[in-house]
C-alpha cells in the first residue's frame, strides 16, 4: 500500500511531554469500527478515561501485558582519538554479546572504527571505575557497534549507573530526561531488563486499576518483548512493500500460551496491552488461532490485509503518521475507522505518543483487511 495513505497532520502541541498523573487518569478513546469503515472515514467513538477500562471489558476477558523493563540506554560520551576529543551521544539499541551493543550515535560523523569513548564513572557506590568502549564497527544512518571494557552483569550495572532513560526523539528534542522519567517511563509491572523503549500502553496501569480489573473477573497475563529503538523509525519507502521491519526478541511461555488458549476456548477475548504484546502474540499464533509457546526474534510487519489470529481487542497510545504502528492499528480496526478516530482525537485535544492518552480498539471483521 502507498505510505501516504497513513499520513495525517498533527499539531506540535498535541505531543505529550509528561504523562498524566495519576497514570490511569489519562483519556481513553473507545473505537468500534463501523461497516464500510475501510472505504470511508467513519467510526463509533466514545470518550472515556483509562480508569473506566473494567466496565468496558467483559468478565472472562484476558489482558496481555509486555513485562519488559526499559534500561537507561541513553549515554553521553567523550570520544578520544590521539590528542583530540569530541562529545557524542548514544542510544543503545540492541545487545549483540555480553560486552557489545549496537547504538545510534549523534553525530556519527565524529566516530571512526577504533575510536575510544569514555562515558564517565559508574557511580559513587560502585568500585568499577570508568565505563569505556571502543567503536568496533560503523554502519549506515548513524549506527555503530560499541565494544565495552566490561561485560555481563558488570556492564549492566555500569550502564544503569551512567545512563539516562531513552526518551523518544519527539520528547528528547524538547526537554532533557530527568529522574522523574526513571519512574514514569517504566510500567509498574516491568520485570525483565532489555527494552530501549517503553511499551507505552502499559504506562497507564496502576495497582488500583489492577484491583478493579480483578474484581471484574478480567485476568492478566504476561509476555516479554524487548522493544527496540526501531519502533520510532519512520517508513521512508513510498510503498509498504519497500519497508524493512526491525526485529525484536520476545517470548511467550508455555504457561501463558495455555492460559490464553483456555480463555479463547471458553469464549473470552484476548486483549493486547500495546502493539508490542499484539505483535508477539500474532508471531506465536497458528492459523487456527491457537497460541503456541514461542521464543526468538520477530520482525512481523502488520499492514491492512493482515488476518489476525490471536488478538480481539487492543489498548494502545496514539502513533506517529506514516509509522508502522499506525499501519498496524489501521489493519486492526480499519484505515477509515482510524482516520476518523485520529481526527476526533486531534480535534478533542487528546495527547499523543509515548506519554500521551490511549485508545481501546475493537477488531474489524476477521479478514476485512481495512
Amino acid at each position: 500500500m502507498r505510505t501516504d495513505l497513513f499520513d495525517f497532520e498533527l499539531p506540535d502541541n498535541a505531543i505529550a511531554l509528561r504523562p498524566a498523573e495519576p497514570r490511569d487518569s489519562a483519556r481513553l478513546l473507545v473505537v468500534h469500527p463501523v461497516k464500510g469503515g475501510c472505504a470511508r472515514d467513519d467510526a463509533d467513538l466514545a470518550d472515556k478515561t483509562v480508569s473506566d477500562l473494567p466496565s468496558l471489558l467483559n468478565p472472562g476477558d484476558a489482558l496481555v501485558f509486555n513485562d519488559t523493563r526499559v534500561i537507561p540506554a541513553a549515554l553521553s560520551g567523550m570520544r578520544t582519538r590521539g590528542e583530540t576529543q569530541a562529545k557524542v551521544d548514544f542510544n543503545l539499541t540492541k545487545q549483540v554479546s555480553d560486552s557489545a551493543w549496537r547504538a545510534f550515535a549523534r553525530p556519527a560523523k565524529r566516530l571512526e572504527v577504533g575510536d575510544r569513548v569514555h562515558f564517565g564513572h559508574s557511580g559513587e557506590s560502585c568500585m568499577l571505575g570508568a565505563l569505556d568502549a571502543t567503536v568496533s564497527a560503523k554502519g549506515e544512518a548513524g549506527e555503530v557497534e560499541l565494544a565495552f571494557d566490561f561485560s555481563g552483569s558488570v556492564l549492566d550495572d555500569a550502564i544503569r549507573a551512567v545512563g539516562v532513560m531513552p526518551l523518544p526523539p519527539y520528547i528528547a528534542l524538547k526537554r532533557e530526561p530527568d529522574e522523574r522519567d526513571r519512574q514514569t517511563y517504566q510500567t509498574v509491572y516491568a520485570s525483565k531488563d532489555g527494552a530501549v523503549a517503553a511499551p507505552t500502553a502499559g504506562l497507564h496501569f496502576t495497582p488500583e486499576l489492577f484491583a478493579a480489573l480483578d474484581a471484574r473477573g478480567i485476568s492478566r497475563h504476561f509476555v516479554t518483548l524487548h522493544v527496540g529503538a526501531g519502533t520510532f523509525l519512520p517508513v521512508k519507502a513510498d510503498d509498504t512493500d519497500g519497508h524493512v521491519m526491525h526485529s525484536e526478541w520476545g517470548e511467550v511461555s508455555a504457561e501463558t500460551a495455555a492460559a490464553l488458549n483456555e480463555v479463547r476456548g471458553r469464549g473470552g477475548r484476548i486483549v493486547a496491552v500495546g502493539t508490542t504484546s499484539l505483535r508477539l502474540l500474532e508471531s506465536a499464533a497458528r492459523d487456527g488461532g491457537l497460541i503456541a509457546p514461542w521464543s526468538g526474534e520477530t520482525a512481523i510487519f502488520i499492514t491492512p490485509g493482515y488476518r489476525f489470529k490471536a488478538v480481539d481487542v487492543l489498548i494502545t497510545n496514539f502513533h506517529l503518521p506514516r509509522s508502522t504502528l499506525f499501519m498496524l492499528v489501521a489493519a486492526f480496526s480499519g484505515l477509515g475507522t482510524m482516520r476518523a478516530a485520529y481526527g476526533h482525537a486531534i480535534h478533542s485535544g487528546y495527547r499523543f505518543y509515548s506519554y500521551g492518552d490511549a485508545s481501546l480498539l475493537f477488531r474489524a471483521d476477521a479478514g476485512s483487511g481495512a
